[in-house]
């Protein structure tokens, strides 16, 4: 098995703006003076050029352009509807905010079978919705796909019951916790598990300060120890810059990165930094339009392909 893939499929956005729906619960989003079209235009620029910045080190991004008549501001994140695995499934998800359904569309499922992927099952829990349950993919879900662990901070947007359903189609053993934010001298769960961790082959980034009960700290701890992981350990400031919001890809030469915002490098130290590149290289990029109006950051918007090909 592997914990990381070369190819990541990307949606570029047509309407981008913030997500009314969504800002209910995802207390990162925050509300822009600028028109829609200079906010729209903002993001696909910051998109373009980390789209630019992915290929340079020879990651594979299947870039699909957003459908216009969609209306689907948050299509920018794809891995919260869609988790493609080395088996040959795909998973589907039920999502939160109604307007975020019209995002699974289904023919990207067919352009990525055209680049020359295999699907061989789909396994679609988005009739949840119907009951307002929900799992949003592998924002909810953060995948150790090596020691077939789901690390899920509970949240509305994380039922546990479907957590456990998934677990059970894809032999995964859950990992179940509440990560907590401070929002206005609050404790509030924090909508998506990768928004606080982030899993690479050989190391963590995690803050485990969200984790306000010390039995599930502990219990986390444990499990990213056993699997010999390194945990780099990052504060609820950092997790407010979207420093838990990093993915690892391959890039030429089957060189490891690790992928984040410019305001996630730039929240950690100097120490975090030379943690991190003790196992691979770090790739940064300036995804400040998004991640204000979104309350989303590098992490969200890439959604890994592990599929076999054809």
């Amino acid at each position: 098995m592997k914990q990381i893939t070369n190819t990541i499929v990307m949606i570029r956005p047509v309407k981008f703006r913030m997500n009314e729906q969504t800002a209910v619960n995802n207390y990162y989003q925050n509300a822009s003076d600028n028109s829609v079209e200079d906010v729209n235009a903002k993001a696909q620029k910051e998109f373009d050029v980390f789209i630019e910045k992915l290929e340079s080190i020879g990651v594979n991004v299947v870039v699909i352009e957003d459908k216009l008549e969609n209306d689907t501001p948050d299509s920018i994140f794809p891995n919260n509807w869609v988790s493609f695995h080395e088996n040959g499934d795909v998973g589907l998800y039920p999502m939160f905010a109604v307007n975020r359904r019209r995002e699974r569309r289904p023919e990207v499922l067919d352009i990525i079978e055209n680049t020359g992927f295999e699907i061989k099952n789909i396994v679609d829990y988005t009739e949840a919705e119907e009951d307002d349950v929900f799992l949003e993919g592998t924002g909810s879900l953060v995948l150790d796909r090596v020691h077939k662990k789901a690390y899920c901070a509970l949240s509305a947007r994380a039922d546990e019951e479907l957590l456990i359903e998934f677990c059970e189609d894809f032999e995964y053993t859950p990992v179940i916790f509440t990560a907590y934010q401070t929002v206005n001298d609050e404790r509030l769960a924090i909508y998506h598990t990768n928004v606080m961790m982030g899993i690479g082959e050989t190391f963590v980034v995690v803050c485990v300060d969200c984790i306000d009960d010390k039995k599930e700290r502990k219990n986390l701890i444990n499990h990213l120890k056993n699997d010999g992981k390194e945990i780099i350990k990052i504060t609820e400031d950092q997790v407010n810059n979207f420093a838990g919001n990093m993915l690892q890809v391959v890039g030429a030469n089957e060189k490891p990165y690790l992928v984040m915002s410019s305001a996630a490098y730039n929240s950690l130290s100097k120490d975090q930094i030379s943690k991190i590149e003790g196992h691979c290289a770090i790739l940064h990029s300036d995804l400040q339009t998004i991640e204000k109006l979104g309350g989303g950051s590098a992490r969200c918007m890439m959604a890994e392909v592990f599929l076999p090909k054809k």
